[in-house]
């Protein structure tokens, strides 16, 4: 019986929507203060956002030659499988599948409840709903599950759907950091010296700049996710290479934009005191009104950052099933849906179970950063393995800069995953040994295939 495929619903919009949204979440809000004590200039916290922008856009030129010529579902599994093969392709999977997902996830629903906690309306979510024991439950942790679901249900029925929505309020929140970078540079005492402005007690020196990059680059995080549903783009040759480099371009743009708005209201000293720097330069341009401004633009960011990842992140597992190397029935394909529903109903779950589980943002953050940077650099890596195994396979986009600017990409990945393991070193060993944990479950789907498909002999 022929397996049903997913369709192709998706065009060029709700591609460069998926890029665009789901990287814009909380960090653009947030990180200017880190990367500021980490810098303790204005002009390096700019510099970084200009080498974070430069660096990702290097990661999506090189994603979109490989999009376009393997345009299926799962993405990043699909090159490191076709690359190194199986073992690998299944840890990539079972690692994202495990940890990276399901972390992406309860971190910005977590985030979600922590921005709509600085509404007096929802001061509740912080208080315990319930005790079990010494394992204190928040009404937080309840609301990041409910729309964990909620936005799992709507992926569950129908990609389309789900794109709808990633497109209508993708737009709408880029409106909203237009209206609030504008709203700071309105302001009256604003000063373009403080672009020249200093913290004293910053860490400095590269250390300093490589936590102020690793902030920016957090912020950027996300733009690989659309290659992960390229199964289900319409004319994806054409239409993931467009979304991948005009996406990356258009937050490349915009966080310049917010970046030196909340500069021109704000001087150093200030950035690094503070916790939002942008809802703090919206607040002092127009009073209070400004903070709960960028407090309903950060959820709904993170809203649209959620819908996204879920999106993509149930593609994987899906693909993987596919090849006979995760359980059945992850590879199946809802019969009205068209979706690969049994996929979004485990993610959602695991997610679930984290939240129960962790519940704090920083913790679920860090346990996701070792492994999204391992796989990256693994990822990119293999248009060189394609380029010199296969040189006459169809292309219909090229790398521009090749070989350098994968070259490069590859290289700034490795320094940042050191820097990452180390920096957070306790969670980076919690991701090896997710992911060597996954070494004897290859071996035993691997075991289950052979049986189920045994040598076939031809006769003579």
């Amino acid at each position: 019986m022929q397996q049903q495929e997913l369709p192709r619903a998706l065009n060029v919009r709700h591609a460069t929507a998926i890029v665009v949204g789901t990287i814009i979440g909380s960090g653009i809000f947030l990180v200017p203060q880190e990367m500021t004590r980490a810098v303790g200039s204005a002009r390096l916290v700019y510099l970084a956002w200009v080498v974070g922008g430069i660096l990702s856009l290097f990661g999506a030129l090189t994603y979109a030659e490989l999009g376009a010529m393997k345009p299926d579902a799962g993405g990043e599994y699909v090159y490191v499988r076709d690359a190194y093969g199986p073992l690998p392709g299944f840890l990539y999977m079972w690692t994202w599948f495990v940890l990276a997902k399901p972390a992406s996830i309860a971190s910005v629903t977590t985030g979600i409840m922590r921005v709509l906690g600085a509404f007096a309306a929802f001061a509740f979510l912080t208080k315990a709903a319930a005790h079990v024991g010494a394992w204190e439950i928040t009404y937080g942790q309840f609301g990041a599950m409910l729309f964990t679901l909620l936005i799992s249900g709507l992926n569950y029925v129908g990609v389309r759907k789900a794109g709808d929505f990633q497109l209508f309020f993708t737009v709408l929140k880029v409106v909203m950091i237009l209206v609030t970078a504008g709203i700071a540079f309105s302001y009256v005492g604003g000063s373009w010296a403080n672009f020249g402005s200093t913290y004293a007690n910053a860490t400095g020196g590269f250390a300093g700049f490589m936590t102020a990059l690793v902030a920016a680059l957090w912020a950027y995080d996300g733009w690989n996710d659309l290659n992960m549903v390229a199964g289900e783009i319409a004319e994806p040759q054409r239409s993931i290479p467009i979304a991948l480099i005009v996406g990356v371009g258009i937050i490349g743009v915009l966080y310049m934009l917010t970046n030196a708005a909340v500069q021109y209201v704000l001087p150093a000293t200030t950035i690094a005191g503070s916790s939002s720097p942008s809802a703090l330069s919206t607040t002092v341009a127009i009073g209070a009104a400004g903070g709960l401004i960028v407090a309903a633009g950060m959820a709904l960011s993170m809203v649209v950052t959620l819908n996204g990842t879920i999106m993509s992140g149930a593609r994987v597992p899906f693909a993987a099933a596919r090849d006979g190397y995760f359980f059945k029935g992850m590879a199946e394909v809802h019969p009205c849906f068209r979706t690969p529903a049994v996929s979004i109903v485990v993610q959602a779950v695991m997610a679930v179970a984290l939240l129960l589980v962790v519940g704090k943002f920083q913790a679920l953050f860090s346990l996701a950063i070792f492994a999204e940077w391992l796989f990256y650099m693994i990822a990119t890596s293999s248009v060189f393995v394609f380029r010199k195994r296969e040189p006459n396979a169809v292309r219909p986009y090229k790398t521009w800069g090749y070989p350098v600017v994968p070259a490069v990409f590859v290289a700034c990945s490795a320094v940042l995953l050191v820097v990452t393991y180390t920096q957070n070193l306790r969670n980076s060993l919690v991701g090896t040994a997710v992911i060597l944990a996954g070494v004897p479950i290859f071996w035993s789907f691997q075991r289950k295939k052979q049986v189920a498909q045994p040598p076939v002999f031809s006769s003579k």
